[in-house]
């Protein structure tokens, strides 16, 4: 097993990462692949899980230890694999994902792709009380769920904007590279985004 790859970052795709050490160009796939953007070009560190199957080898990359650690438990979980993994924990920082699993938050959870109530029940079944290291990180200042719930609120005006942004011509490619900023914003409509957004392709 590989416990991480480091090397000059050679190329970002939609999907994974071309890491190149000792002259060998690894593979690797993450759910998003841009958070490495300003990496390209330079030595980068990727921590990393190979994934392995009969008829299937894939690495699995992330930016941080915690993410491949809350990734190996997911694969654990009935119904959850790799893929759904990897795109969870790219969509939400892992500290709010075991905050919604110790709360029992399924409707967070189901907000997922791919994740319905049974799955969603599954894993708090499964993960309840084996991810509260990641609760303590932050201590006083961890958000509460009602807090969590306003953030994922704005995502129809992200939804929302990076339509209009292809509508605009932008790439998908370029599109990915904003988004996770464009989240963290909070904005509070589509046309704030939207300007947010087209101020970020511009730069």
């Amino acid at each position: 097993m590989f416990a991480y790859v480091r090397g000059k970052l050679e190329e970002i795709e939609e999907d994974f990462l071309v890491v190149e050490t000792a002259g060998i160009g690894y593979e690797i796939y993450c759910a998003n692949p841009y958070q490495f953007q300003e990496s390209l070009g330079q030595e980068v560190k990727v921590y990393t899980y190979q994934y392995v199957r009969e008829d299937l080898h894939m690495l699995y990359g992330f930016k941080k230890e915690e993410e491949k650690s809350l990734f190996k438990k997911l694969i654990q979980v009935s119904g959850i694999g790799p893929k759904s993994a990897s795109v969870i924990i790219g969509q939400v920082p892992v500290r709010e994902f075991a905050q919604a699993i110790e709360q029992e938050d399924e409707k967070f959870l189901t907000k997922f792709p791919g994740v319905g109530k049974k799955t969603a029940r599954q894993m708090i079944l499964d993960l309840k009380g084996k991810v509260t290291e990641w609760l303590t990180y932050h201590g006083e200042n961890s958000k509460t769920t009602e807090t969590i719930h306003m953030i994922h609120a704005t995502s129809p005006y992200v939804d929302e904007a990076i339509e209009a942004l292809r509508a605009l011509g932008y790439s998908n490619r370029e599109i990915k590279s904003i988004e996770g900023k464009l989240k963290a914003e909070n904005l509070e409509s589509t046309d704030d985004v939207v300007k947010k957004g087209l101020q970020l392709l511009i730069r």
